[in-house]
This record gives structure tokens, sequence and C-alpha cells, in this order.
């Protein structure tokens, strides 16, 4: 979810103006006409094992291990 979410994802599909790069279809949500434009890394992941483990480390943690903040707070906690 977190990829889905990302400024690079987005950058790419603006950069791309939301259109398959190979049989350029323009995505769409028009009901009955819908078309997801994916976004694919052309060089891969190197190693997808150590990325998915970095990601369960550094992000997917326990609930003991995170709080909720409003947005002031969080900020302050983050960058002071």
């Amino acid at each position: 979810m977190m990829w889905l979410r990302s400024n690079e994802r987005n950058a790419a599909i603006k950069h791309y103006q939301n259109t398959c790069q190979r049989c350029h279809k323009k995505g769409s949500q028009a009901v009955g006409r819908e078309v997801k434009i994916e976004v694919h890394h052309k060089e891969g992941i190197g190693n997808w094992d150590k990325v998915e483990k970095e990601i369960f480390k550094e992000l997917l943690v326990p609930v003991e291990k995170l709080e909720c903040l409003c947005k002031d707070c969080h900020k302050e906690v983050t960058y002071d």
C-alpha cells in the first residue's frame, strides 16, 4: 500500500499522462470503460527479499511501537 501512495508513483503517472507506454491506452474510471494504469519498475527490484525485510523492520511494526499524533505534533517530533 505504501507504494500505491508514493510520490514517485504519482510522479510517473503524471509524467506519462496516465497513459500506457506500450499500447497507449489512457487510464479511465468511466463506467464500462475502466482502464487501470499501473507503474512498473523497468529495471526490476534488485533484491526483493531484502527490500521486504526492511519494510517490515522499519515501517510495518506492532501497534506498541506506534502512536497517533496530530499533524503539528507529528511534525514537531519528526523534524525537531
